[in-house]
């Protein structure tokens, strides 16, 4: 499975900030936001990622991420020369899905919270074995802004509409969308909205059609945030400072995700910690370093 993290945006809601920094590099409390979904991608199990952005942008991405080989994963940049809708994603990484199935996730979306990386392993393997799609949603007071995902009473999902004035639930579509290897072809054939855009809610759309999405609520245990305005990106990083200081611990880290599964080595995390040894992130992955360091002494000790 393939990973695309959507990050072209103008983020002209977030002006003037916006027209110095890229939005999915704005900082959201610790680190930038981009750390958020590309750890979600990571904890997915995905390794072949790429970022696609607008092409003014690009060195600043490659000064922050570079080819992603330090969190032992792939990263390759697509530049979205005109932003065309969500659905373009898919149409500008053609040829680097290549036929695969493939996740697609919003750089401006994060998502926190017990269950989560265990639903996305199973909408992975969904895509990759069944050949089925899934969206994931989440229930929000005033949907209007969104797509709306209708229910019948059996709780199936049976119609999805864009930015409705009268929603059929308060289940709204967030960013974050696993496919089989015929969303390009889906979105290719696309006509734009009238918003002038391709809207991935006709791709999902047409997966509904076909019997082949599925729907899956976040617990109530998820947090998600659309952090695209001020307001909300406020509320994002106090949210993210609360839980850090609350568990000791840091959310939307890549480093930390890469570790877990194997994908970088104890002296590479330790590495990447003393590049950073100055600020509150380097000190947390040389401190995780260490107590791992310890336990495998332990546990080394008593073989």
């Amino acid at each position: 499975m393939k990973g695309i993290i959507l990050a072209a945006g103008s983020g002209t809601r977030l002006y003037p900030v916006t027209r110095a920094v890229a939005k999915p590099l704005l900082p959201v409390y610790d680190k930038p936001m981009m750390y958020y979904p590309l750890t979600l991608l990571i904890q997915a199990g995905i390794r072949d990622i790429m970022m696609i952005i607008s092409e003014k942008d690009l060195d600043s991405f490659r000064r922050v991420f570079g080819d992603g080989s330090k969190f032992g994963i792939s990263i390759t940049y697509g530049i979205q020369k005109t932003p065309r809708g969500i659905a373009d994603a898919l149409i500008v990484a053609k040829d680097f899905i290549a036929g695969d199935s493939v996740c697609l996730i919003l750089g401006d979306n994060v998502i926190y919270g017990r269950g989560l990386k265990r639903d996305m392993r199973r909408a992975a393997k969904k895509a990759e074995l069944e050949h089925k799609s899934t969206i994931f949603g989440c229930y929000v007071e005033d949907p209007r802004a969104f797509g709306v995902i209708g229910f019948d009473e059996e709780n199936r999902p049976v119609s999805l509409t864009e930015k409705p004035a009268e929603p059929a639930s308060n289940y709204a579509v967030i960013g974050l969308y696993f496919y089989d290897s015929r969303a390009v072809e889906i979105a290719e054939k696309l006509e734009p909205s009238s918003r002038g855009e391709l809207e991935i809610t006709d791709v999902n759309k047409a997966y509904l059609e076909a019997g082949d999405l599925e729907v899956t609520l976040l617990d109530k245990k998820v947090t998600w945030f659309d952090a695209g305005t001020f307001d909300s990106l406020v509320d994002t990083i106090s949210f993210v400072r609360r839980i850090q200081y609350e568990y000791d611990c840091i959310i939307g880290c890549p480093e930390e995700a890469a570790f877990a599964n194997g994908w970088i080595n104890l002296d590479e995390l330790r590495s990447l910690g003393e590049e950073m040894s100055k600020s509150g992130y380097g000190k947390y992955l040389m401190a995780l370093a260490l107590r791992n360091a310890r336990n495998n002494s332990t546990i080394n000790k008593y073989r």
